[in-house]
């Protein structure tokens, strides 16, 4: 068992990447404590029977995100996202990441990794992208070890229903901004995790590293073709027009437009491997979990 002051904080840990690196660390043999809004959510529940220590905090409650940095040698941060049918409240995310990186440093963490998101050749298009660039200047300008990742899109993200964009609709169709003829770069959420785990383990080699991650690139119909051999359904892609884009947003209408301009996401898939050779491609992930669970998905 891991000594108190060995302890990795996780926040978002009961979201996609914060749950997962959280499940990483602790199979990793690493003492967790998993910040929560609801201690009794599935997620929290699941987390604490797995070991992890719940504490619960609120990044808008600046007691409580003191209470949850004292004692622990590293965070793990997810960015606190604020976005709402109205847009990105880019000073509100900000404003959150870096009183979390100022108490992490004032209660003497050790290493901080943030997670942050990829990014285009122009980012000035995309406000989305503004309060985690802040968050990561507060990170870099720290007096802490530091690590960076920028994951590209989640392979997970077929897994999403309801939604305007992205996941499989029944009847097996992908809608989607990005282009049909541009392969598209993605990773898998425990890539992200498993990443996490090697900077922790290894600060003085991961400190001041700031790592753009990516396991695989596809066109959009390539991809929907590989889920169609694994799931044994058939899938196919539709890309958005323009003015579909636009009105679905205009970050939405930005990502249409730009991901048909310049090289887009453009991580080192060779060099993410050589920190990573566990790093999965997309036909992995669908072997691994990913098939068995968009089966569930379109089946229900």
């Amino acid at each position: 068992m891991s000594s108190r002051n060995e302890t990795i904080l996780v926040t978002g840990a009961t979201g996609q990447q914060g749950g997962a690196t959280a499940r990483a660390l602790l199979a990793a043999g690493r003492s967790v404590r998993a910040l929560v809004r609801d201690p009794e959510s599935a997620g929290a529940r699941e987390l604490a029977g797995a070991g992890a220590e719940l504490v619960v905090g609120d990044f808008d409650d600046g007691a409580s995100i003191d209470a949850a940095v004292a004692g622990v040698r590293g965070v793990f941060a997810v960015p606190p996202a604020t976005y709402s049918p109205a847009g990105w409240d880019i000073e509100l995310e900000a404003t959150r990441g870096e009183n979390l990186v100022s108490a992490a440093e004032k209660a003497g963490v050790d290493h901080f990794v943030f997670t942050g998101v990829a990014q285009f050749e122009d980012q000035s298009r995309f406000t989305g992208f503004n309060g985690k660039q802040r968050i990561e200047a507060a990170v870099t300008a720290s007096g802490m070890r530091w690590t960076v990742l920028r994951p590209v899109r989640f392979m997970e993200n077929y897994l999403v229903r309801g939604a305007a964009l992205d996941g499989i609709r029944p009847g097996g169709l992908h809608v989607h901004a990005f282009p049909a003829d541009r392969p598209i770069q993605v990773i898998a959420v425990a890539d992200i995790a498993d990443i996490a785990v090697l900077a922790f383990a290894d600060p003085d080699r991961f400190h001041g590293l700031t790592l753009d991650l990516a396991g695989d690139a596809r066109t959009f119909p390539a991809a929907a073709e590989a889920i169609s051999a694994a799931i044994g359904l058939p899938v196919r892609y539709e890309p958005v027009s323009e003015a579909d884009a636009d009105a679905l947003g205009p970050e939405i209408g930005n990502v249409w437009r730009q991901s048909r301009v310049g090289r887009g996401w453009n991580a080192d898939i060779a060099a993410v491997r050589e920190i990573h050779p566990g790093l999965r491609t997309l036909d992995d992930w669908l072997a691994e979990s990913g098939a068995a669970r968009l089966k569930s998905m379109l089946a229900g």
